[in-house]
């Protein structure tokens, strides 16, 4: 069992930045493929970023150049750090696992996530 827990949440104004932090415990690092979804009110949730096992990364096109997945080893957590945030980002956020490799021809879809945590608020202010 998996299980993950986002912080690092909160309220900035548009052009700010965030950076969020997921810690999953049970496994290590190396055998998860990791991800980070958000869900705005009245909206589905969509996959934001991921991280494979292997390293390899994938971004929705709404936040590339903007947005960094990363592993941070010495505090044992995955981090989304977040730059020139829009208030079309505003959403909850949610950090999710997968114990295996994710599917290659999207790591970004919801469905192959088998762990998530609560999520955190994130608010982009205009």
């Amino acid at each position: 069992q998996v299980r993950v827990v986002e912080s690092g949440g909160g309220s900035v104004e548009a052009g700010g930045s965030l950076r969020l932090s997921c810690a999953a415990s049970g496994y290590t690092y190396s055998s998860l493929c990791m991800g980070w979804f958000r869900q705005a009110p009245g909206k589905e949730r969509e996959g934001v970023a991921a991280l494979d096992r292997d390293g390899t990364t994938a971004y929705v096109a709404s936040v590339k150049g903007r947005f960094t997945i990363s592993k941070d080893n010495a505090k044992n957590t995955l981090d989304l750090q977040m730059n020139s945030l829009k208030p079309e980002d505003t959403a909850m956020y949610y950090c999710a696992a997968r114990l295996e490799n994710c599917w290659s021809w999207d790591r970004l879809l919801r469905q192959q996530y088998n762990y998530w945590g609560q999520g955190t608020q994130v608010t982009v202010s205009s």
